[in-house]
């Protein structure tokens, strides 16, 4: 069996009866398996998923399968799945099965989705190459030598693999595009709000946003059109209609685009993807889009800003593991006091301790008004700034990472170096904006490329149809 990039075609051989569910399901089984050195999942779900083949492959044969029917997706392992384990790969959660399903989990059962296992990631979320996991990091398929990109690298290295046709991640600061974007494939963050985040596991609640990773923005669109709309369990949520996504992906038109001069002059950027990108908007003005530079000149303010305000949001939404409720426990301390401190420090990691660290220390006394409420208020000055560009422009173009995938183990030591590759991917975090990472070939080393574009709030129509073009 060959790899196959869009649901429309498996759909269109199961009908064919050149296989059946339960086959391609068998195929991705044994895919994970020859891949199990690239340490993508955490659990395989063999009986549930085999269980949901053999029902969606009846519903085929009678016409009454759902928008999803054959598309076999993992889910990070921070969305949570009823009756199963959910860890968001951390000692804190080991061995936890959820009581219930997320949102985004429940609408794709009910499309007939298949759920083949949830996918590494960095611990809570909370890194940028898959390597704070508690069960060891995920590896780039393109080089095992090499970091997937985070915090959804599990979910980008399987799609990239072939174990799965598409999977679900999380995107707080790039934790979407930038995986995709080091291993190939497509990345979508929609617009905040856009998306239910009931039952994923928090990191920064004013931040994160569910997304797909596809190999075809066909997949991207339907994934969006099934994961989107209202959900009464999430005040967040917008009520707005959700559009017809892959009817919309033909309704191309010319594009007023606008690059952000100081993303493609920044002395971190790779020349090998400056050079690519350069090609691509040259290409684009053939094309005849309209193609500007404009100057952003809070370029340095957005990686401060958003390392205050999510840390601020992870020290409060992480006080809920306590060791008394739920999660790890340590069982040897001899007060409440120190059962706090002995299960924390021993059920986090290092990375998150430290973020934890750093959000208490900003909410503090004496320094919220120095810090966060300063971080808040460039939060508001960058939104300001990006609603006044799509005053005139349809589109922003700018790099999704500043170098293609790295060593393992590179930035691990230097947590500077490691924050300050998102520079290009929390502009639209910090403004709620939808961006999609494209891929844009290889590298001479053979290392994936890639290319953002971010669109107006509620967008994502008009993103994913030049998407499609873009792509031809």
């Amino acid at each position: 069996m060959k790899k196959y990039s869009a649901l429309k075609e498996i759909q269109a051989l199961i009908s064919q009866k050149q296989f059946t569910l339960p086959d391609l399901l068998a195929y991705y089984f044994k895919q994970i398996s020859d891949n199990e050195h690239l340490n993508a999942f955490n659990e395989v779900f063999f009986y549930s998923a085999e269980v949901q083949a053999k029902a969606v492959q009846e519903k085929m044969m009678q016409g009454t399968a759902g928008k999803l029917a054959g598309m076999v997706i993992g889910i990070k392992d921070n969305i949570c799945y009823k009756d199963h384990l959910v860890t968001a790969s951390s000692k804190m959660l080991d061995g936890f099965v959820s009581p219930y399903s997320a949102t985004v989990v429940k609408r794709l059962l009910q499309e007939d989705a298949v759920i083949i296992g949830r996918l590494n990631c960095d611990e809570f979320a909370m890194g940028g190459s898959n390597e704070t996991s508690y069960f060891g990091p995920a590896k780039n398929a393109a080089n095992p030598e090499l970091v997937p990109g985070g915090s959804s690298g599990g979910s980008a290295v399987a799609v990239q693999a072939d174990m799965c046709l598409a999977a679900l991640g999380t995107d707080t600061g790039g934790s979407v595009r930038q995986p995709a974007a080091f291993c190939g494939q497509i990345g979508l963050k929609p617009t905040y709000g856009r998306v239910s985040r009931y039952g994923v596991i928090a990191y920064a609640s004013s931040f994160d946003q569910v997304g797909p990773i596809t190999s075809s923005v066909e997949d991207a669109a339907l994934l969006l059109q099934v994961l989107a709309g209202a959900d009464e369990n999430d005040s967040t949520v917008s009520d707005l209609a959700v559009p017809d996504y892959p009817a919309q992906l033909n309704k191309q038109k010319k594009q007023k685009i606008a690059v952000l001069r100081e993303t493609i002059d920044s002395k971190a950027l790779d020349p090998e993807i400056k050079s690519a990108i350069l090609s691509s908007i040259e290409k684009l003005k053939e094309d005849g889009h309209q193609v500007d530079e404009v100057s952003f000149d809070l370029l340095d303010y957005l990686v401060p800003a958003y390392y205050i305000l999510t840390t601020a949001e992870a020290s409060s939404n992480l006080s809920r593991y306590d060791g008394v409720h739920y999660g790890h426990r340590n069982t040897e301390a001899k007060s409440l006091t120190e059962l706090y401190k002995l299960s924390r420090s021993e059920g986090f990691g290092e990375e998150v301790k430290k973020r934890i660290l750093l959000g208490t220390f900003v909410l503090s006394a004496g320094y919220y008004d120095a810090y966060y409420q300063k971080a808040q208020q460039v939060r508001r000055l960058i939104r300001e700034k990006i609603d006044h560009l799509f005053e005139e422009y349809d589109l922003l173009l700018s790099p999704v990472a500043p170098t293609a995938a790295f060593p393992l183990g590179d930035h691990m030591q230097d947590a500077l170096v490691m924050y300050m590759a998102d520079i290009f991917t929390v502009l639209p975090s910090l403004s709620g904006n939808p961006a999609i990472a494209l891929p844009l070939g290889n590298n001479e080393a053979g290392l994936p490329l890639s290319i953002q574009f971010t669109a107006k709030h509620f967008e994502e129509d008009k993103l994913l149809a030049f998407s499609q073009a873009f792509l031809k």
